[in-house]
């Protein structure tokens, strides 16, 4: 039942801010949390439009931190002693 609660919920979102869930692209990949997060800071009927570049800008900043401190603990790690 919370599998249904939590898609329920998700779809609610989508069409508060105008995204039809009928024709979410297949394509993306969105964790359930993620999607919340991102629907939770627009407002009413802003559109797919809209949910897919703040959804654009989540990703590339979450996905930007990581591979920074990868990068990053690469070089530390391959630095001499």
């Amino acid at each position: 039942m919370a599998d249904e609660r939590d898609l329920i919920e998700l779809m609610a979102e989508m069409k508060r801010v105008g995204v039809d869930p009928h024709s979410f692209p297949a394509g993306i990949t969105v964790s359930r949390e993620e999607a919340l997060r991102v629907l939770a800071t627009l407002e009413d009927d802003v559109g797919p439009s809209a949910f897919l570049t703040a959804l654009r800008v989540e990703q590339h900043h979450t996905h930007g931190d990581m591979a920074s401190a990868i990068a990053s603990n690469s070089a530390t790690s391959a630095s001499p002693k």
